[in-house]
């Protein structure tokens, strides 16, 4: 398993970028909660993530609402499934962890769905940000809230007055 990484710049501060075996596996924000060790994230080299480089820098530019990247999401099932729901919650929109949870077919799991959301290992391009509380509040965002709010004033276009 050959891990690579690098850092680009954004609106958001520093993005981390790493790949496994070629493939994205991690974007990772300064102080981001859940956030690997930087040993775990291999030799810095920025070959692998060129077409990364260019959706983000087309999403931070308004040119792109979805990312079309391979990934490799390494975590359990559950996880996973989490992970597959948040990339169906279209640009600009939110979705409560609970309805997450009745989509995943467990309306009960409301809870296990935000840590999974919290763990998601390819920030933005797998849109955790886009996931609010059942009272329409901010709440956890391993990336930080005022990213969280930021992000989401960015996509629903209101963004101007947070600057």
């Amino acid at each position: 398993m050959t891990r690579q990484h690098t850092v680009v710049d954004s609106p958001y501060g520093p993005l981390t970028l790493v790949a496994t075996d070629g493939v994205l596996s991690g974007l990772y924000m300064p102080r981001q909660r859940h956030r690997p060790d930087e040993e775990t994230f291999g030799e810095e080299d920025s070959a692998p993530f060129r077409e990364t480089i260019r959706q983000l820098d087309a999403y931070f530019a308004r040119e792109l609402t979805e990312f079309d990247l391979p990934m490799r999401l390494e975590g359990t099932p559950f996880q996973r499934g989490v992970w597959d729901q948040l990339r169906q919650i279209p640009y600009g929109e939110t979705r409560t962890y609970g309805e997450l949870a009745e989509a995943l077919g467990n309306r009960g799991a409301s809870r296990a769905v935000g840590l999974a959301n919290g763990k998601n290992p390819i920030g933005i391009i797998v849109p955790c940000h886009r996931v609010i509380g059942s009272s329409g509040s901010l709440v956890g965002y391993g990336g930080g809230l005022d990213r969280k709010q930021r992000l989401l004033a960015f996509e629903s276009g209101t963004d101007d007055a947070l600057f």
